[in-house]
């Protein structure tokens, strides 16, 4: 079987891409698309691939509206969102309240998802009394975003409004949250927060048409991370989590060493009023988990 793949290339993956690693009855046929989100957007409009890297946020509204994929549940990008609140200068969160705030690309971003719920569950602010100012539209075409979400006006920067979520690079803005990097840090150690961001989708006709293929790929890209583990040249946002938490596996694959924070992600999408039904963990996730699924 051969398989048109978008993967972004990553010490996570890259025993997978040179060939270190072979999907058993699998050949991936690997098409380079920069940057990922783009091929993200391809396989949301045109489904040109048969297997690709996909934002969480965008595979759940991709889902919501009928796209005939379904996720791995491997998460190939993880990230500590708490310092992706930026404002001129530090301050209380809640002064966003009443304000128009800039959101780097669409609303639905999986970044700026966890950087909202942030600041509503643990810094009390109202999302709903925040205008989300989006600078583009979203992967998936057919998305309606809330009322008290709009466009950059044309001439227009982000870093013109008070505040920002997402990945902004500007040497105007500071993370708002002052000690972010330290809120993260107890946001991991006390309840486990190590939020998801991109994972993996198969389009569904070859999953109906090939009962192992969900489990022989999901099995590679662990035997790829694996490697990549005991390489011990971890990027180091990789490094720094495991040795704050002690976890031997920093990135663990499956749904249930994840589960708590999916049904949190889930939790912030129904909030943020960017899906109307709540689905469940499985039924967004291929039934099949990593032999070595653990910490």
């Amino acid at each position: 079987m051969r398989l048109k793949t978008v993967i972004r290339t990553t010490p996570l993956v890259a025993a997978l891409k040179d060939g270190r690693v072979v999907p058993e009855g699998v050949t991936l046929e690997f098409e380079e698309v920069e940057p990922i989100t783009r091929g993200m957007r391809i396989m949301c409009r045109e489904l040109a691939f048969d297997v690709c890297e996909m934002a969480a946020t965008t595979y759940v509204v991709a889902r919501a509206h009928g796209k005939p994929f379904t996720a791995l549940p491997v998460f190939l990008t993880r990230g500590l969102h708490h310092g992706k609140i930026w404002a001129r200068a530090p301050g209380d969160p809640k002064r966003l309240e009443g304000r128009r705030v800039g959101v780097n690309r669409g609303y639905t971003v999986t970044t700026g998802v966890w950087a909202r719920g942030i600041l509503a569950r643990e810094y009390g602010v109202d999302l709903d009394r925040v205008t989300w100012v989006r600078s583009d539209d979203e992967h998936v075409a057919e998305f309606v975003p809330p009322p008290n979400v709009e466009d950059l006006p044309a001439g227009t920067a982000l870093t013109d409004l008070p505040a920002v979520v997402g990945d902004v690079g500007s040497d105007a803005l500071v993370p708002l949250i002052a000690d972010a990097d330290a809120a993260a840090e107890r946001a991991l150690l006390e309840r486990g927060l190590w939020p998801v961001n991109h994972t993996l989708v198969v389009r569904d006709e070859l999953l109906a048409r090939n009962p192992g293929l969900a489990q022989a790929l999901v099995d590679a890209l662990e035997r790829a991370k694996a490697l990549y583990l005991a390489s011990g040249a971890l990027e180091p946002l990789h490094a720094r989590v495991q040795a704050l938490t002690g976890w031997r596996d920093p990135l663990p694959y499956g749904v249930e060493p994840n589960r708590a924070v999916l049904e949190e992600l889930l939790d912030h999408l129904v909030a943020q009023r960017i899906v109307h039904r709540r689905p469940s963990v499985e039924e967004l996730f291929a039934a099949v988990e990593p032999a070595a699924a653990g910490r």
